[in-house]
């Protein structure tokens, strides 16, 4: 008794001391985010003031009225939100065809073909950069949103390898019982592989709204003209003009993080289990 009693008690503290850590970690790791949060209600000369003023006197709400006076936001966010919509859909509908056919149908040298499409992973991003360039500039796709969003709809590797180790852990017995009653290969795609794999499919929407809501590189080396810019390429040309006025900045900078914000707490469950639940079988 007083064994599992000393036992509970050492788990107790364990318990609270990993909380400890962590929280002190997430408490740093949260300071940028409240030191911007906190500029961005500032006026010009509370920013810089020594000792720090974390919270705001007074609190400035025309900063976030004053930058779309200041550069058209609205254009940025709208060009954002159409090239992140249309890399989602193209993520989700390729990754999910190419990773059911890896899962579920059997085929000559298919885990070779699996490893091969596995590797392209290791190739970084920046050696294609020129190849692609001199590419999609042979196309006349230059300056449009084409070089940005049709490359989604030919499969991205890690949603691949994420889609496909969740098929995976779908019984087999499903297929069979689904072919049975006369239903073809790709019925059983979209009648029992997708609406079971909900889960799996909203995190690969939430790692592709990520990536693309934040890409830098690819808009800049692929757009020219500034009413195609992205919010990553406007706040960019915005700090360019507007680089003494610090607190327009920070506001628009927590303008352009708030949907990230957002789409991960309204949708951290599914994220989390959809990652717990990927990966069980090889």
């Amino acid at each position: 008794m007083k064994f599992t009693e000393s036992k509970r008690i050492n788990n107790i503290l364990t318990d609270s001391l990993i909380y400890f850590i962590l929280g002190i970690g997430s408490f740093f790791t949260l300071i940028p985010l409240l030191w911007m949060i906190s500029s961005s209600l500032k006026d010009i000369c509370s920013i810089f003031v020594f000792p720090p003023q974390w919270i705001p006197k007074p609190i400035q709400w025309y900063n976030y009225i004053a930058i779309w006076q200041e550069a058209p936001f609205m254009r940025y966010i709208g060009n954002t939100a159409i090239i992140t919509g249309l890399c989602i859909f193209g993520d989700i509908l390729s990754a999910s065809i190419v990773a059911f056919g890896f899962a579920r149908l059997r085929a000559p040298g298919s885990r070779m073909l699996f490893i091969l499409v596995l590797s392209t992973m290791m190739i970084p991003y920046y050696v294609t950069i020129i190849p692609r360039y001199v590419m999609f500039k042979s196309w006349g796709w230059i300056d449009t949103f084409k070089p940005l969003t049709v490359p989604a709809f030919f499969g991205y590797p890690f949603f691949i390898f994420l889609l496909r180790q969740f098929f995976l852990t779908i019984p087999r017995e499903l297929d069979d019982a689904a072919r049975i009653d006369g239903c073809g290969t790709f019925g059983i795609y979209l009648r029992i592989i997708m609406p079971l794999s909900k889960t799996a499919l909203i995190t690969v929407g939430i790692f592709s709204f990520m990536e693309n809501w934040n890409d830098f590189m690819a808009p800049l080396i692929f757009l020219n003209s500034p009413e195609k810019y992205t919010i990553a390429l406007g706040l960019n040309f915005f700090r360019g003009f507007h680089s003494a006025h610090w607190h327009y900045l920070m506001a628009s900078s927590t303008i352009a993080l708030l949907p990230c914000l957002l789409l991960f707490f309204f949708a951290q469950k599914y994220f989390i289990q959809g990652i717990v639940t990927t990966g069980l079988k090889g």
